[in-house]
């Protein structure tokens, strides 16, 4: 790789992503879940101006895709749109779209809510600007609402993450790092966003993977507090990681790597198509229903294993499939930083590379073929949402129905926002009250929110703005976190249990810079050392995008840290 100078330094305004530095050569194939997700939000309250702006971006984004006849020949067409505004996020996503007979000139009333969770989706889309990938009606939807390009997630794994943002409080305050506890017993009795909403008279509803299943949702998916009927999961979901993959020698395996053919598979279907089933028939139901609705509706794809429709595979001939654009390790990148990607090496196909751990690369053809997939992965999960938006359209139900489409691990606007500001911006636009903001600390408080409220980028103007949410983007601070059993990487360095983390990384992200601690940790009394600082990093985002250059040792170091945290 050609060698490139560091960055040249600025005034020290401090960033933090979501701990995108832990990523190595496999950054751009393997790092879904820990890097970019992206959160977007939509109202009809859309000037002209706005509206042509909106079409000439939507245009250049969708334009790889219409040039090319093979994404209509091979998958079904995205459905028409509406007059709505949009909002995305990067780092873990939500997409919320108000139907255009809502009235601007006053709060929303009564309106449903469809709440899309997508597992490990980056955003490799069409209207994130890739043009290899083909998702025409996430695009779609996408071209109606408010684009926020910096997003964060403040946790990037599925079950912290996911209490982090339906409870509205950081991982420090549901105290939940891992997959091993239930946060109304071990942190507080917390209100959750479909609790919130079916105490506010919705039928609240869930379908696939909402919360994490286990006992970080006490094994229940968080009922009876959360949904107004018991959660469902399709039935296939215990056969993703098992032997249905068929390899080259013919046998069974149970793969990174599975294209199937959906008929020759147990069931002969797969989770993600029985969820959008169950979620269509509740459509359907809710279509006559005197109470609004809120349905959750939660897909597996493009998590690992990538398990889909083989026939998505042709969208991508390996001939066409790049590598990561990045495939070195950042200079000076502290090995407490580094992952190892260890729930991948337990697939058998990746086993039988047999890759030296921790640092040993995948062979070229195989990195191809994980992007391949990925990317078909994604284009099975499109077709999936296409139905179900779909069935909104023929119901006639969209332009009563926030949709809010996010991914648990980005109007074009660089203001930085979190995952945890959905919780009071889902019910502002639905016209509830807006929880008020916790006070610190606020374990014994139920009902309150650690996210900004962000209704003002939706111009309402009959809605009081958020006095938290600072005027100047360079005021803006987004923060994440990362556990870490250990200072070198080793088995468990992906999901530590709770009782192994000694070190939790914390990171600040601004416009400008992202800034990260890796501390010593007490999993007994959930407390951090920040005087006990075992690493850091810093990176200077606009001259350093790729964050190759590590100028933490150059820096203040960590004292700069704690008068900014929240």
């Amino acid at each position: 790789m050609e060698a490139r100078p560091p960055p040249e330094r600025g005034s020290l305004k401090i960033i933090l992503t979501s701990l995108s530095s832990v990523l190595t050569s496999l950054d751009c194939i393997l790092s879904f879940h820990l890097r970019s997700s992206w959160f977007w939000l939509a109202s009809s309250d859309i000037t002209p101006a706005e509206e042509r702006e909106g079409a000439r971006c939507i245009t250049a984004c969708l334009s790889p895709l219409l040039r090319s006849g093979r994404v209509e020949a091979e998958m079904p067409p995205p459905r028409t749109g509406r007059g709505l505004l949009w909002l995305g996020l990067v780092l873990s996503s939500v997409c919320v779209a108000l139907g255009s007979e809502t009235q601007a000139d006053s709060t929303t009333d009564g309106l449903n809510v469809l709440l899309i969770i997508v597992d490990d989706l980056r955003p490799s889309l069409g209207c994130y600007g890739d043009k290899l990938v083909r998702s025409p009606n996430i695009d779609q939807l996408a071209s109606h609402s408010l684009l926020f390009q910096n997003a964060f997630a403040q946790q990037a794994v599925c079950a912290p993450s996911r209490v982090s943002f339906l409870t509205g409080r950081r991982p420090d305050t549901t105290r939940l790092y891992d997959f091993n506890s239930y946060w109304r017993v071990h942190a507080g009795n917390f209100s959750t966003i479909p609790q919130y909403f079916k105490e506010n008279g919705y039928v609240t509803m869930s379908v696939g993977k909402v919360f994490h299943p286990g006992i970080s949702s006490n094994h229940t998916d968080d009922s009876p507090y959360s949904w107004s009927f018991p959660p469902y999961h399709p039935s296939s979901e215990k056969y993703e990681n098992t032997k249905t993959c068929r390899g080259p020698d013919g046998e069974l395996h149970a793969n990174l790597l599975c294209p199937v053919d959906v008929l020759d598979v147990p069931e002969g279907t797969l989770p993600d198509k029985q969820s959008t089933e169950q979620a269509i028939q509740l459509l359907e139901k809710m279509k006559t229903s005197a109470s609004p609705f809120f349905l959750a509706v939660g897909y597996h794809k493009p998590h690992i294993p990538f398990r889909y429709p083989k026939e998505f595979q042709k969208l991508y001939p390996l001939e066409n499939i790049t590598l990561a654009p990045d495939p070195e390790v950042p200079d000076g990148l502290p090995p407490v930083a580094y992952n190892p990607w260890m729930d991948i090496r337990q697939r058998e196909d990746v086993q039988a590379l047999n890759i030296s751990v921790p640092y040993g690369p995948i062979p070229v053809d195989f990195q191809q073929k994980i992007r391949q997939s990925y990317f078909a992965s994604v284009s099975y999960l499109d077709t999936q949402v296409g139905r179900l938006l779909s069935t909104l359209d023929d119901l006639q139900l969209a332009n009563s129905t926030i949709i809010a489409f996010t991914s648990d691990h980005g109007r074009q606007s660089m203001d930085l926002v979190e995952l945890v500001s959905l919780f009071p911006t889902l019910a502002g636009l639905a016209g509830l009250q807006v929880p008020p903001r916790c006070p610190v600390p606020s374990f014994h408080v139920e009902l309150c929110r650690e996210g900004k409220n962000l209704l003002k980028h939706f111009r309402f103007r009959d809605l009081e703005e958020d006095p938290y949410l600072p005027g100047n983007p360079r005021e803006l601070i987004a923060y994440s976190q990362y556990p870490r059993p250990a200072d070198i990487p080793q088995w468990n360095s992906d999901k530590p249990s709770l009782k192994d983390i000694k070190i939790m990384g914390y990171s600040i992200r601004t416009i400008d810079y992202r800034y990260t601690v890796w501390v010593g940790f007490n999993p007994d009394e959930f407390l951090a050392n920040f005087s006990d600082i075992h690493a850091g990093e810093l990176y200077f985002v606009d001259s350093d995008p790729l964050q190759d250059h590590n100028m933490y040792n150059d820096s203040q170091g960590g004292d700069l840290f704690q008068l900014l945290m929240p």
